[in-house]
């Protein structure tokens, strides 16, 4: 559904921090979500720009999903992935953190988590 959405939208960034500042629980996962086929081809900017729009959010679904995108950016680009996290993990929500550091070594894990 995401990949039929995207295609159709494109990448539209207005539209897409809208969504992340919606009221509405399912756009602002929307928001994050849409930009997987973006993260595919190595197009990572959008997706780490709607996850700092979703820093404050107070939904643990949220949490997860944004943090599983960033995990995704992770999985092609550990040291993009890095540099976001150093930049924002005191102020990443703990279950945004974990999504995003599932694949990094234990003691990468453990440090990360001390913040």
């Amino acid at each position: 559904m995401g990949k039929i959405l995207s295609r159709h939208l494109g990448y539209n960034a207005a539209f897409l921090h809208g969504l992340a500042k919606s009221e509405i629980i399912w756009e602002r996962r929307a928001a994050i979500l849409l930009t997987f086929p973006l993260i595919r081809i190595n197009k990572f900017g959008p997706t780490l720009a709607i996850a700092r729009d979703l820093l404050d959010d107070k939904e643990d679904l949220i949490h997860k999903a944004a943090g599983w995108m960033l995990r995704e950016v992770g999985n092609r680009d550990q040291e993009k992935l890095t540099e976001f996290l150093m930049q924002h993990k005191s102020k990443m929500p703990r279950t945004m953190l974990r999504y995003a550091i599932e694949k990094y070594s234990p003691r990468q894990r453990a440090e990360f988590m001390k913040r």
